[in-house]
């Protein structure tokens, strides 16, 4: 397996919004055959994916080993840079993470998919899970508990005395085994240029551009393609008006002036239309009242934007048909 596929099964493994941060730390031309590579990509095997984080895992913890020089060396690192009792305090902490605590994989995994995994469990087993999960986590997730099951789990973790720990290894192995087996899955309808859309949906607008231009020169086909699979703020044309009226709700008008500032002509009417007289009135005071504003500005509200109908299109609320430079001013 080459060392670029390697690098985009492992990508296609992040959630989207830290695959898109990875990308930005990455120099161009490496970022070009990584989006070819995940373009080419269908289904990708769990074995390859296991065998890629297995290897990434063995290098990246032998490269620690080797940078940081471990426990005693981070205790000098932290004495001669904050202090004797700015150093024991973290090094309290960094101690504690670096136990073996049950259920600690956990910790990464988020509330929300953990709920998922976890809601249909007996009460009992729930309750072993959280008393085991940080407070601001096993809160997070009690509140996402149906509400038929919150009083009993709290019942249970009050009353809840020292477990045997293989009861603990037990829970811990099979909940471990059946997410590695869900997310397994996912990953192995991942790839292919749908997943470059969604990647290239959450970066920044220069890594974005950069990105296109550069495979624009190689595969302008590939990049319609991917184009068409996303979605920018000049695509607001591809709503039909109930959906703009609908985004019209969600958005404040401070947000449009701004947005509308850098707008092209067909993109103001179509949103001005779909107010009423007055309101199309109001916001054009507005836009006028802001004077010359930056283009950073300009786009952050954009993005903004572009980011609400996403969550509207997610919600089922509407559909969407197909698919900073310098302190620049916009008068």
């Amino acid at each position: 397996m080459s060392e670029v596929r390697k690098a985009a099964v492992l990508l296609l493994s992040l959630d989207k919004q830290l695959a898109a941060s990875v990308l930005g730390q990455v120099r161009k031309d490496l970022v070009e055959k990584l989006m070819l590579e995940i373009a080419r990509l269908n289904d990708v095997p769990e074995e390859e994916q296991d065998r890629v984080i297995e290897e990434f895992s063995t290098s990246a913890k032998v490269r620690s080993h080797i940078e940081r020089g471990g426990i005693d060396f981070a205790d000098q690192l932290l004495r001669e840079s904050l202090g004797e009792d700015g150093a024991d305090a973290i090094l309290d902490n960094v101690r504690q993470s670096l136990s073996s605590v049950p259920f600690g994989f956990l910790q990464k995994v988020g509330a929300d998919n953990l709920i998922t995994f976890i809601q249909e469990e007996h009460p009992q087993t729930i309750a072993l899970i959280m008393s085991h999960l940080p407070p601001g986590l096993a809160a997070e997730v009690l509140s996402g508990l149906p509400s038929s099951k919150q009083l009993e789990v709290i019942r249970r973790v009050a009353s809840m005395e020292q477990t045997n720990p293989e009861v603990v290894e037990d829970v811990e192995r099979t909940l471990r085994k059946r997410m590695q087996s869900s997310f397994s899955q996912q990953l192995e309808k991942a790839g292919g240029v749908p997943m470059v859309a969604q990647i290239l949906n959450v970066t920044d607008r220069m890594t974005n551009k950069a990105i296109l231009e550069t495979l624009e020169d190689d595969d302008s086909e590939l990049v319609d393609e991917i184009k068409r699979l996303m979605f920018v703020f000049d695509d607001l044309l591809k709503l039909d008006d109930k959906a703009i009226q609908v985004l019209l709700k969600e958005v404040d008008s401070k947000q449009w002036s701004f947005a509308l500032k850098g707008a092209s002509q067909e993109i103001r009417d179509r949103v001005l239309g779909n107010l009423s007289q007055r309101a199309a009135e109001l916001l054009k005071e507005e836009m006028e009242y802001l004077g010359p504003v930056k283009v950073s500005d300009v786009e952050a509200n954009q993005q903004e934007i572009v980011d609400t109908v996403r969550r509207l299109e997610e919600s089922g609320e509407i559909e969407v048909s197909g698919g900073a430079e310098g302190d620049q001013y916009i008068s």
